[in-house]
Protein backbone atom coordinates (compact mmCIF):
# COMPACT_ATOMS: atom_id res chain seq x y z
CA UNK A 1 0.00 0.00 0.00
CA UNK A 2 1.37 3.03 -1.07
CA UNK A 3 0.49 6.85 0.66
CA UNK A 4 0.77 9.65 -2.03
CA UNK A 5 2.82 12.05 0.21
CA UNK A 6 0.98 15.12 -1.55
CA UNK A 7 -2.54 13.87 -0.79
CA UNK A 8 -1.13 13.53 2.84
CA UNK A 9 0.17 17.13 3.05
CA UNK A 10 -3.09 18.29 1.73
CA UNK A 11 -5.29 16.33 4.35
CA UNK A 12 -2.74 17.94 7.04
CA UNK A 13 -3.15 21.44 6.03
CA UNK A 14 -6.96 20.93 5.89
CA UNK A 15 -7.51 19.63 9.09
CA UNK A 16 -4.87 21.83 10.74
CA UNK A 17 -6.85 24.85 9.54
CA UNK A 18 -9.69 23.82 11.07
CA UNK A 19 -8.37 22.90 14.10
CA UNK A 20 -7.38 26.63 14.04
CA UNK A 21 -3.85 26.55 13.39
CA UNK A 22 -3.09 28.60 11.01
CA UNK A 23 0.69 28.50 10.66
CA UNK A 24 2.29 25.42 11.93
CA UNK A 25 5.51 22.95 11.43
CA UNK A 26 4.90 18.92 11.51
CA UNK A 27 6.72 16.14 10.05
CA UNK A 28 5.22 13.48 7.93
CA UNK A 29 7.10 10.18 7.83
CA UNK A 30 6.14 6.78 6.36
CA UNK A 31 8.42 4.15 7.55
CA UNK A 32 8.02 0.10 7.17
CA UNK A 33 6.44 -2.27 9.63
CA UNK A 34 9.95 -2.67 11.32
CA UNK A 35 10.38 0.63 11.91
CA UNK A 36 7.31 1.68 13.42
CA UNK A 37 7.51 -1.25 15.44
CA UNK A 38 11.14 -0.69 16.62
CA UNK A 39 9.99 3.42 17.43
CA UNK A 40 6.51 1.55 19.50
CA UNK A 41 9.00 -0.59 21.38
CA UNK A 42 11.22 2.20 22.26
CA UNK A 43 8.75 5.20 23.05
CA UNK A 44 5.97 3.30 24.52
CA UNK A 45 7.85 -0.20 25.89
CA UNK A 46 5.37 -2.19 23.46
CA UNK A 47 6.76 -4.36 20.74
CA UNK A 48 4.18 -4.52 18.40
CA UNK A 49 3.63 -2.66 14.83
CA UNK A 50 1.29 0.04 14.83
CA UNK A 51 -0.28 2.47 12.28
CA UNK A 52 0.45 5.70 13.45
CA UNK A 53 2.38 7.46 16.21
CA UNK A 54 2.53 10.92 17.04
CA UNK A 55 5.71 12.21 18.55
CA UNK A 56 4.52 16.22 19.57
CA UNK A 57 6.80 19.11 20.30
CA UNK A 58 5.72 22.08 21.69
CA UNK A 59 2.01 21.49 22.97
CA UNK A 60 1.38 25.64 23.66
CA UNK A 61 -1.53 26.92 23.36
CA UNK A 62 0.19 30.36 24.00
CA UNK A 63 2.04 30.52 20.77
CA UNK A 64 2.20 34.45 19.62
CA UNK A 65 0.04 35.38 16.60
CA UNK A 66 2.00 35.15 13.19
CA UNK A 67 4.43 32.94 15.29
CA UNK A 68 4.34 29.42 13.67
CA UNK A 69 3.78 26.32 15.82
CA UNK A 70 6.36 23.21 16.30
CA UNK A 71 3.79 20.86 16.28
CA UNK A 72 5.82 17.86 16.06
CA UNK A 73 5.57 14.52 13.99
CA UNK A 74 3.34 12.16 12.62
CA UNK A 75 5.38 8.67 11.75
CA UNK A 76 2.73 6.17 9.54
CA UNK A 77 3.19 2.66 8.48
CA UNK A 78 0.92 1.95 5.14
CA UNK A 79 1.82 -1.47 5.11
CA UNK A 80 -0.33 -1.37 8.91
CA UNK A 81 -2.31 0.94 8.09
CA UNK A 82 -3.66 -0.39 4.25
CA UNK A 83 -6.21 1.97 2.58
CA UNK A 84 -7.34 3.66 6.16
CA UNK A 85 -4.13 5.94 5.69
CA UNK A 86 -6.11 9.07 5.78
CA UNK A 87 -8.22 8.25 9.50
CA UNK A 88 -4.66 7.25 10.82
CA UNK A 89 -3.30 10.52 9.81
CA UNK A 90 -5.87 12.29 11.02
CA UNK A 91 -5.65 10.32 14.06
CA UNK A 92 -2.07 11.40 14.46
CA UNK A 93 -2.98 14.90 13.89
CA UNK A 94 -5.33 15.19 16.86
CA UNK A 95 -2.08 14.05 18.91
CA UNK A 96 -0.43 16.52 17.92
CA UNK A 97 -2.93 18.92 18.74
CA UNK A 98 -3.33 17.66 22.03
CA UNK A 99 -6.33 15.02 22.04
CA UNK A 100 -6.22 11.83 23.70
CA UNK A 101 -8.24 9.13 22.95
CA UNK A 102 -11.87 9.67 23.92
CA UNK A 103 -14.93 11.25 22.93
CA UNK A 104 -13.78 14.70 22.07
CA UNK A 105 -10.68 12.98 19.94
CA UNK A 106 -13.52 10.87 18.44
CA UNK A 107 -15.95 13.43 17.68
CA UNK A 108 -13.15 15.49 15.98
CA UNK A 109 -12.55 12.66 13.73
CA UNK A 110 -16.12 12.28 12.48
CA UNK A 111 -16.43 16.11 11.50
CA UNK A 112 -12.41 15.38 9.47
CA UNK A 113 -13.96 11.88 7.85
CA UNK A 114 -17.26 13.80 6.88
CA UNK A 115 -15.09 16.35 4.72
Amino acid sequence: MSVEADAAAQLAQRVLAAEGIGDGELGIAFVASDEIRALKKEHLGIDEATDVLSFPLDGRDDVPEGTPRALGDVVLCPQVVGSQWREALVHGLLHLLGYDHGDEMEARERVHAAR
